[in-house]
């Protein structure tokens, strides 16, 4: 199975249908930067799927190394 990196749509709108776990399910790991956990579980505070994104230990929360390419990625 593959690897992938998600960004914060795919886990908010699949964490408020229930249905998180096919990432899981779909992908050997699943990489999110600190910044998507961040938006997702702080920015998103109080809302029903934060507990969700927050309980699945799965999610492997990583630090961007390649600035450059964040802002290279920001402008696009």
């Amino acid at each position: 199975m593959p690897k992938v990196v998600s960004n914060s749509s795919p886990l908010i709108h699949l964490a408020k249908i229930d249905q998180l776990d096919l990432l899981k399910d779909f992908f050997s790991t699943v990489i999110i930067p600190e910044a998507v956990y961040h938006e997702c579980v702080a920015e998103g505070k109080g809302r029903e799927e934060v507990a969700l994104i927050k309980a699945a230990d799965w999610l492997n929360i990583s630090q961007v190394n390649d600035k450059n390419l964040v802002r290279l990625l920001l402008t696009t």
